[in-house]
């Protein structure tokens, strides 16, 4: 097995690390790779990126995607082993050459808090510090009404729009490790894919000011999906000068209502484990757990 360095991936690269992914999901029931890392991959990767590839026969065996981005918490990593390569090594190698390149401050992501992982994780001396959970609820059942403020007012982002967003979105993630640190680039990344609906983004304005927001996202709309298509909040955040209002409750439902309207039945989301006050809004409007992403570092 030999262990490969790239800035950037080719075409056919990044074409056999999915397919190598989607052997992994088949596997393992999940994704092991978030979509930020899917969307760098079709992109070939960007300036903050590292790419580690074990091949063995010219076939990639193992992946791992280095972000190198975060300054202050740390560089962050994901990993993915072709199912018929594992308990050969491949995870411990990439792992320990991720060590090396990122030091102390790695952070690797496990999708699904597998086993596998746990067990890597912990024999590399890796300690899991953070959690998040996705959570789920049907939308046949009734949603509860949603009221704004007379002052607020709702309606879908515009271009111009954008580099509001991005200033809000920072306040209102300012202790989030990856969401304060989205740029333009990341916002139009994902509008130019297949399911970006501008309708879904909703923005919402308090004397000229932007003070809320909720984008909504659908998953399974284009072929090739084995499921029916799943809605997700896909980002919800309050500036902290509106904060306390019952903002966010109000935009979920918005966007819920969003998302049932244009014919989807089961809307999903992703929480902090440790955000209290989030988890139980959420609850109260009945969302109950599906699945757990886990972070380990040294």
């Amino acid at each position: 097995m030999e262990l490969r360095h790239h800035a950037h991936l080719s075409e056919s690269q990044s074409a056999e690390i999915f397919q190598l992914a989607n052997l992994s999901a088949i596997e393992d029931g999940i994704n092991p790779l978030s979509e930020h890392v899917a969307l760098h991959l079709r992109e070939g990767g960007d300036d903050h990126d590292q790419h580690l590839i074990v091949v063995s026969d010219s076939h990639i065996l193992g992946y791992a995607h280095l972000d190198l981005s975060d300054q202050v918490e740390g560089p962050s990593a994901e990993i993915v082993v072709a199912p018929a390569a594992r308990m050969r090594g491949v995870g411990k190698m990439l792992v320990n050459e991720l060590s090396l390149i990122a030091g102390e401050k790695l952070r690797l992501w496990s999708h699904g808090d597998l086993a596998g992982a746990a067990s890597l994780a912990n024999t590399l001396g890796f300690n899991r510090v953070r959690t998040l959970h996705q959570l789920r609820r049907s939308l046949e059942i009734p949603l509860p009404a949603h009221s704004l403020p007379s002052s607020v007012s709702l309606r879908a982002l515009k271009d111009e729009d954008i580099q509001e967003w991005l200033q809000v979105n920072s306040r209102s993630f300012a202790n989030h490790p990856e969401q304060r640190i989205w740029s333009a680039r990341d916002v139009h990344l994902r509008m130019k894919e297949p399911w970006f609906d501008r309708n879904g983004f909703l923005v919402a304005f308090e004397d000229e000011k932007m003070v809320a927001f909720c984008w909504t996202k659908v998953h399974g709309l284009t072929s090739g999906h084995g499921h029916v298509p799943i809605g997700e909040i896909y980002v919800i955040g309050v500036d902290p000068s509106a904060q306390g209002r019952g903002l966010g409750r109000e935009l979920t439902v918005a966007g819920l209502s969003y998302l049932r309207n244009n014919g989807i039945r089961t809307a999903m989301l992703y929480v902090e484990s440790d955000n209290s006050p989030a988890n139980q809004m959420y609850q109260a409007l009945g969302f109950t757990e599906w699945a757990i992403d886990v972070m380990y570092r040294k």
